[in-house]
C-alpha cells in the first residue's frame, strides 16, 4: 500500500516522535484516508505492545464498523502475517501474531444506552471510528475502561457543527489531553483519483460541502439547499411515459399534507406532479380516506412501485395498505436525508419539474435554525416528502444519468 506523509505519521506515532502522547485524533474530509491507516496503526500497536489483553473497536454500530473499517483492514492484516479469527456470534476478533494473542471486541455506540455495553470491562486501548456520531456518555465510558498501564485512545471522525461536544472537549483541548491531533483532506489520500475527488466535491453543498469536502467544523446556516436555482435545476416533465413510478408523502392533518409523484426516465427521477393540501388555509381538515383518494387521483392509474411515507403516520399507512398501495416507511434521519437530497439534486439524479409549485416554493424558503443542527420546522412539508424519497429510494440506486441536467461550473 502507498501512504501519504500524514498517513505515515498516523502509522508510526506510537513509537516515533509522538510516542509520549496518550491519544490520537484524526478528523477531516470524507475519503481522506484516515480510517484504514488509523485502524492499521491501532492493530500494529496492540499486537507489538501487548498479549492476552482486550481492546475495543467502536463504531456507531457493529455493522457500520465492519463496513467502514474491517472490510479493508482485515485483508491487510492477513497479508502482514496476522492470524485473524472472526467470532461473529460474540462480535469479537482474535488476532494472533508471533506468539502474541489479543481479543478485539466490536462495540456499537448507537445511543445513550450503549454505555452499558462496556461497563465493567477493562481495555488496553480503544479505537472509536466516527466518534462524533456517538453519544458523549458512551465515549466517556469507553475512555474510563482503558485502565491498563500503557493504554491509549484512537479517534477518527468527520466534522459536525462547532458546538459539538467532541469538538469542544477533545479537538479544542487536544494539547491539554496530551492527544496528537491530525487534520486530513482528500489530498492526504494517495488512493483517491482526481476524477473521484471532483465527484465528491460536486456532490455536496453548503455546510455539508464545508464539512465533508473541506473538513471544517462549521455551523449550518441560511438556506438548506442554497445552491438551488430554478433556471439551472428545474425542468418540464419529459415526454412519454416513465419507466417506473413512486410516491413520497409527508402526512399532516393540521399541518400541510404533501405528496410528490416521481417518474423515472432513463435513470433520472423527475418529480412530475404533486398534491399539497394545507387545512389551516382552507379551514377544513381531511380524513385519512380522503387523502387516500387524493393520492389515488394523483397516481392517475399508473402502476406505483413504492409509496414512501412518513414512518410516524401509522393510521394513514394502514389506510394506504388497505387501499392496495405498496407502502414503505421512509428513512427519517433528517441530516443524513438532507445530505442525500442535496447530492441527488446536484448530480441530477432527482429533478424537480416546473409543475411542482409548492415544492419549488418551499425550496426557496427552507432554512437552517440559527445555532442549531436542524432545519426550521416551517416550509418543510414538501421538503420532508422529497427527503423521504431521496433517502429511501434514490439513495439506493446509482446516479446513472448525472449529466442529464446541465450544470454551471465553479460551484462549491
Amino acid at each position: 500500500m502507498k501512504f501519504s506523509p500524514k498517513q505515515r505519521r498516523v502509522l508510526g506515532w506510537w513509537y516515533g516522535a509522538d510516542r509520549e502522547r496518550d491519544a490520537i485524533i484524526c478528523d477531516g474530509a470524507v475519503r481522506s484516508g484516515k480510517t484504514v491507516c488509523l485502524g492499521l496503526s491501532f492493530a500494529c500497536w496492540a499486537m507489538t505492545q501487548f498479549s492476552g489483553r482486550q481492546f475495543a473497536l467502536c463504531g456507531k454500530t457493529a455493522l457500520a464498523l465492519r463496513r467502514n473499517l474491517l472490510g479493508e483492514l482485515l485483508p491487510v492484516l492477513r497479508r502482514l502475517g496476522v492470524k485473524v479469527e472472526e467470532r461473529r456470534g460474540e462480535r469479537s476478533l482474535l488476532l494472533s501474531w508471533r506468539g502474541r494473542e489479543n481479543r478485539f471486541w466490536l462495540i456499537g455506540g448507537r445511543d445513550e444506552g450503549s454505555a452499558a455495553l462496556i461497563q465493567g470491562a477493562t481495555f488496553a486501548g480503544a479505537l472509536l471510528d466516527e466518534a462524533a456520531l456517538m453519544p458523549r456518555s458512551f465515549v466517556e465510558q469507553c475512555v474510563a475502561r482503558c485502565s491498563v498501564a500503557g493504554s491509549r485512545l484512537w479517534f477518527s471522525c468527520n466534522p459536525e457543527g462547532p458546538g459539538h461536544w467532541f469538538y469542544r472537549e477533545w479537538i479544542c483541548r487536544a494539547e491539554e489531553r496530551n492527544a496528537l491531533y491530525l487534520h486530513f483532506t482528500m489530498a492526504d489520500n494517495p488512493g483517491l483519483t482526481e476524477k473521484v475527488r471532483r465527484r465528491y466535491e460536486q456532490g455536496w453543498s453548503g455546510p455539508f460541502y464545508r464539512r465533508f469536502v473541506l473538513g471544517e467544523w462549521t455551523a449550518a446556516q441560511g438556506l438548506v439547499y442554497d445552491f438551488f436555482q430554478e433556471g439551472d435545476f428545474v425542468r418540464p416533465v419529459p415526454a412519454g411515459q416513465p419507466e417506473r413510478c413512486c410516491l413520497s408523502i409527508d402526512y399532516g392533518t393540521v399541518n400541510p399534507f404533501s405528496c410528490g409523484m416521481w417518474g423515472s426516465f432513463q435513470g433520472v427521477w423527475y418529480r412530475m406532479k404533486e398534491y399539497y393540501y394545507a387545512s389551516r388555509e382552507t379551514g377544513v381538515q381531511k380524513t385519512d380516506q380522503e387523502y387516500v383518494e387524493a393520492v389515488r387521483t394523483l397516481a392517475a392509474g399508473r402502476p406505483i412501485e413504492q409509496v414512501v411515507v412518513d414512518p410516524s403516520a401509522a393510521s394513514f399507512i394502514e389506510a394506504l395498505r388497505r387501499a392496495g398501495f405498496p407502502v414503505v416507511k421512509a428513512r427519517n434521519d433528517v441530516l443524513s436525508g438532507i445530505r442525500l437530497t442535496a447530492g441527488a439534486l446536484k448530480s441530477g439524479q432527482i429533478v424537480i419539474c416546473d409543475s411542482c409549485g409548492d415544492c419549488l416554493r418551499e425550496i426557496g424558503l427552507y432554512c437552517w435554525e440559527e445555532g442549531r443542527e436542524r432545519p426550521k420546522k416551517e416550509n418543510d412539508h414538501a421538503m420532508d416528502d422529497m427527503r423521504y424519497f431521496a433517502a429511501t429510494v434514490a439513495a439506493g440506486e446509482p446516479a446513472a444519468a448525472a449529466l442529464a441536467v446541465p450544470r454551471r461550473s465553479g460551484w462549491s
